[in-house]
């Protein structure tokens, strides 16, 4: 299986060349040359199967220049019940009648993050072997809040790489932040950026592309890679998740074997709900990708009137890892949704890049239309939801959770679809309690407290354990201090290396 840029602009390579480098030469994504297919006695047989052997039967296909040894290697040390405190790695709840809740977020940082960079280190450690790679590897990082952490953990001290996270200074929670500050290890570096995700985001991007900055590394033995979404290895891994669900679904008699549901997915950057259509073209019967925002709601815009257009207020909200107005895998959906279409993707990304929005033609807007539905949530509904479903179920949702859950009732009242559906549950209400425990249990409960204190509130408000990665976070030594502006990133880069 080769990899093309969806930019059209540079050779083919393999997925292991694809994962080292993250990015294409050209500023383009790695895509796979085709999409593998799994018929409908495949998807029974992973109800019989284990989460890793669900994940090796699909990266086998996508990662053929990886030996099933080295493919086994990498699942069995990324998933496993030590790491994610559940034998299930990611089990399904039921909700209501018709909609359960997968639940991603039961790794070492407590967010969906962890599914994929738990085993995105052990993908790039066989990479540089394979690729006979003699540089040391620098993984660039932009993080809206969870990504930051879960990279730093995945890649603490793995041999022959440095981590750089970059996150705004004021965008992540106060939990987040503590995370990422004190994060061990002697390879990792974090850093907070004067501005927000967007302002970081742009920021590595522009390292990335700066060739003088690339010459400098070249020739102190370095070498960038990406861990953010764009990079094939972080969103490979997220395919799986969708088929073991739907194979979980068969397992408990919840749904036939062929029958299609819905999947609800609280979308920032685009990569998770791009695994779902991913799935989907693989063979998994989906009815609808119910595409879920919050106020930053570019993408609703784009999926119902065909242009995306980043120039808007950027707007700080309850679910901050969703505060996000440049989603950059949407380029990979372009791509595919327009039959591999090179140019136009080119020429759509310039503009976004110099003009801050584009037009898609009606053909893609139908074509995305026909999977897709967008809807938003504000701020105040975000909480009412966390309540409602608190007090009919006894079930805590986080407020990116809860942000899919306000859209899916919104789609349902929109559409009279009773599809059997899945919400795609992100992050443990643990990691946003301010703003959990003032939904379920009123204002005077989080008033003087600090995030850290609340933790405790939370567990006893809701008879549910502290998730031991976030335990005592408060009291570890800070040990990443440095801030800078957006234009002084590359040199903090430098420094941190030391070149």
């Amino acid at each position: 299986m080769l990899y093309r840029s969806t930019r059209g602009n540079c050779s083919n390579v393999s997925s292991a060349e694809a994962i080292k480098r993250g990015l294409a030469a050209d500023g383009g994504l790695f895509v796979p040359e085709k999409i593998i297919h799994f018929d409908k006695d495949q998807i029974l047989k992973m109800s019989e199967m284990t989460y890793q052997e669900r994940a090796l039967n699909i990266l086998e296909g996508y990662l053929d220049d990886y030996t099933l040894g080295e493919l086994t290697d990498c699942v069995n040390q990324a998933y496993t019940a030590q790491k994610f405190e559940t034998e299930a790695i990611a089990p399904l709840h039921k909700l209501y009648d018709s909609v359960s809740v997968l639940e991603l977020w039961h790794g070492p940082t407590s967010a969906f993050k962890d599914m994929a960079l738990q085993i995105l280190p052990h993908f790039l450690v066989k990479a540089l072997k394979k690729t006979g790679e003699k540089e040391e590897i620098v993984i660039l990082v932009a993080t809206s809040g969870d990504t930051g952490k879960a990279a730093l953990e995945g890649f603490k001290d793995v041999e022959g790489t440095k981590i750089i996270v970059f996150f705004p200074s004021e965008g992540v929670s106060q939990v987040q932040r503590m995370q990422m500050v004190t994060q061990e290890g002697s390879n990792v570096c974090s850093i907070a950026v004067e501005g927000n995700f967007d302002d970081a985001q742009n920021g590595v991007k522009r390292i990335f592309g700066d060739e003088a900055v690339a010459a400098l590394l070249h020739e102190n033995g370095y070498k960038f890679s990406s861990a953010n979404s764009i990079n094939w290895g972080r969103l490979v891994p997220q395919i799986v998740y969708y088929f073991s669900a739907y194979a979980d679904m068969i397992r408990n008699k919840e749904i036939e074997t062929g029958e299609k549901i819905n999947f609800v997915v609280p979308t920032g950057n685009f990569g998770n709900i791009l695994a779902a259509y991913y799935a989907m073209q693989m063979g998994l019967p989906v009815n609808k990708l119910i595409c879920a925002s919050n106020d930053n709601n570019v993408l609703t815009d784009f999926i119902n009137s065909g242009v995306y257009d980043r120039n808007r207020e950027f707007k700080k909200t309850l679910s901050p890892s969703m505060d996000i107005l440049i989603s950059s895998n949407l380029e990979r959906l372009l791509y595919l949704v327009t039959d591999g279409n090179s140019e136009a993707v080119s020429g759509w990304m310039g503009k976004l890049k110099n003009e801050g929005f584009y037009s898609v033609d009606q053909e893609t807007k139908k074509k995305i239309q026909s999977v897709f539905w967008a809807g938003f949530s504000n701020d105040s509904d975000t909480l009412k939801t966390i309540e409602s479903v608190y007090a009919e179920t006894g079930y805590v949702l986080d407020t990116h959770t809860a942000v899919a859950v306000d859209v899916y009732d919104k789609y349902v009242i929109s559409t009279s679809d009773v599809t059997k559906a899945v919400i795609v549950s992100t992050a443990s209400p643990f990691k946003f309690n301010e703003s959990v425990v003032k939904a379920i249990a009123g204002e005077e409960a989080v008033a003087g407290k600090t995030e850290f204190e609340l933790l405790s509130v939370l567990s006893e408000k809701s008879g549910l354990a502290i998730p031991s990665p976030l335990k005592e976070l408060d009291r570890k030594p800070v040990l990443h201090k440095e801030i800078c502006r957006p234009m002084d990133m590359a040199e903090k880069v430098k420094r941190t290396l030391g070149i």
